[in-house]
């Protein structure tokens, strides 16, 4: 596949004699295709050649050696080099890249023998899985996707929070409370309800929050019934959160949560003691960060117990001595910002700097409803993540009922676009920003949704079976394709892979689906514009190879955000 971009440095290059990866580095795409297809800003020449930027450009225009096949013309507008490639050659080289490569069209080898840890999820069991997880299991699990599909080995761990002090309030809470809930019925909403009323109740009662500390300095310490009670809440959360990860393909290499790590935290304790950096403040173990800025990192409480960093110092351990892992990505609520800025620092003064360099927290905003309310479970609006892609799945089934009763297997379609919907209204928009949970938004066909992306995929299927086509790249004569919606989808296609390492490289799967919204605009325009079944063959060959080559990146993007796509709608 042609890389336009390196072709035009590498002609730059051997005009002025700088460096290729630089000077590709510089050039932009412009906001207007008028403009060109690439433009070089020749200002950030101008302090190493010492001449004025359109001195620059007449200079390269003139001098510069350009390969016909590959680049149609270069224009000086001002201090920019607006460069317009050659449209066949965009052609060939996107549509036989595409019948080359098919479904594995725009990844590469680019991360071959790395291993990237991607710590997602984690929800914390006593609880069943409410939509305040939704966000780490749908970024994590496109971003596992995505570095697998530029050529890394990704590791997903499933960080269960089963251990901690709220172990404590729920036990305390069973104590005190268990003949007053159904247990025998509502076991899991029976335990929810307890922690609900717990967190309520002490505020008033601090007396409540040292016998939540009790119960989990007993569960610390080993005591069998509180231990066996522990595990059983353990077992039927995981059962309980099956159902959801089931309903949204998620999939994790680990379940290894906090309390796996029960036994590796006093060797995190004795090393930071034998490093000299564990030092008392008020009754608690600390590491003193205040040389950075941060508050101590707290890592033996005043009570005794370990913490998050304890565990989380642990686990990180871990991970490098078992993954020797490339990047280390904690996919966790933006809240936490501190408090992994506090683990990496002391990692890093724990002696392993070099690990510590390539841990990265990605930080998410909250899941809000339509008044910008946090959706969370202490304040008792809990919306549970099962009921609500349920409750997607049959508005679904709603709407096919009354455009398309006759549609085959209705109840598949229903699950992949209500899903679908769920999945990518959250990945949309920049993952640092709140998400707002609006029905007829997410399930909007026409709007910049899942659906709608969902049924230009469709589109493109039906308009192959129409044709009773099967794509052959030796069909197709390029020179068809040069109507401008044409190639402004072609230039799409040709981003994709760019696209995804982009996604990768800034941890923002929204790119790719900002990127996807984008193709399936564009190829509804080409679509609106211009018959794709027309009596001239070579027309509609070229037509509708890239019908199918839209239909593919569609599809392939889709997959790697977690979503799938039906066959018909």
């Amino acid at each position: 596949m042609i890389n336009f971009k390196k072709e035009i440095a590498k002609a730059i290059a051997d005009v002025t004699k700088l460096e290729e990866d630089e000077l590709e580095n510089y050039i932009e795409i412009p906001p207007n295709s008028d403009l060109g297809d690439y433009a070089f800003p020749c200002f950030k020449l101008a302090k190493e050649l010492k001449k004025a930027p359109p001195m620059i450009a007449n200079d390269i225009k003139e001098n510069i050696k350009i390969d016909e096949s590959i680049i149609d013309r270069i224009d000086v507008v001002g201090g920019y080099l607006n460069i317009f490639i050659n449209k066949e050659a965009l052609t060939k080289t996107v549509l036989e890249e595409i019948a080359n490569k098919k479904d594995k069209y725009g990844s590469s080898n680019l991360g071959n023998g790395k291993n990237v840890v991607i710590d997602y999820s984690a929800p914390n069991i006593a609880k069943p899985f409410h939509i305040g997880h939704l966000r780490s299991t749908v970024i994590g699990g496109a971003l596992y996707k995505i570095y697998n599909f530029l050529g890394y080995n990704s590791v997903g761990i499933n960080y269960l929070g089963d251990w901690g002090l709220q172990f404590g309030k729920v036990m305390a809470g069973i104590s005190l409370w268990k003949s007053e809930y159904d247990f025998k019925n509502d076991e899991m909403g029976s335990i929810l309800k307890i922690y609900i009323r717990f967190n309520q109740e002490e505020k008033e009662k601090p007396e409540l929050t040292d016998l939540a500390r009790e119960y989990f300095k007993k569960l610390e310490d080993g005591d069998k019934e509180t231990y066996k009670l522990w595990e059983h809440i353990r077992k039927i959360s995981l059962e309980n959160y099956e159902k959801t990860y089931k309903l949204l393909n998620s999939k994790f290499d680990s379940y290894n949560g906090e309390a796996y790590y029960n036994d590796k935290m006093m060797p995190i304790v004795d090393e930071l003691k034998e490093k000299g950096l564990l030092k008392e403040s008020q009754g608690a173990q600390v590491v003193d960060l205040e040389e950075y800025n941060m508050p101590p990192c707290i890592i033996i409480t005043s009570a005794g117990t370990t913490i998050y960093a304890t565990r989380d110092l642990a686990s990180l351990k871990e991970r490098m001595n078992k993954y020797n892992f490339d990047k280390a990505i904690y996919v966790v609520g933006g809240e936490q910002a501190l408090h992994f800025k506090q683990v990496f620092k002391v990692f890093e003064l724990m002696g392993y700097g070099e690990y510590a360099k390539r841990c990265t927290h990605v930080p998410f905003g909250l899941v809000v409803d339509k008044n910008g309310e946090k959706i969370g479970s202490r304040k008792g609006n809990s919306v549970f993540l099962e009921d609500i892609l349920n409750e997607a799945i049959d508005k679904v089934k709603n709407i096919i009922n009354e455009k398309n009763p006759e549609l085959e297997d209705k109840d598949e379609v229903a699950r992949k676009v209500g899903v679908g919907a769920i999945i990518f209204n959250d990945l949309a928009n920049s993952r640092i920003k709140d998400e707002i949970f609006d029905w007829d938004m997410l399930l909007n066909f026409q709007g910049e949704t899942g659906p709608y992306i969902q049924y230009i995929y469709v589109r493109t299927k039906s308009l192959l079976d129409k044709a009773g086509y099967t794509p052959k790249i030796e069909d197709v004569d390029f020179s068809k394709l040069t109507e401008r919606e044409a190639i402004s989808t072609l230039k799409l296609i040709y981003m994709f892979n760019e696209v995804v390492q982009n996604a990768a490289e800034k941890n923002e799967p929204s790119i790719l689906a900002r990127y996807l919204i984008d193709l399936s605009q564009s190829f509804s325009s080409f679509y609106n514009e211009h018959k794709i079944i027309v009596q001239k063959k070579d027309i509609q060959d070229a037509r509708l190879f890239l019908t199918y080559a839209v239909g593919t990146v569609l599809k392939t993007g889709a997959e790697l955000l977690g979503m799938e796509m039906p066959e018909r709608m």
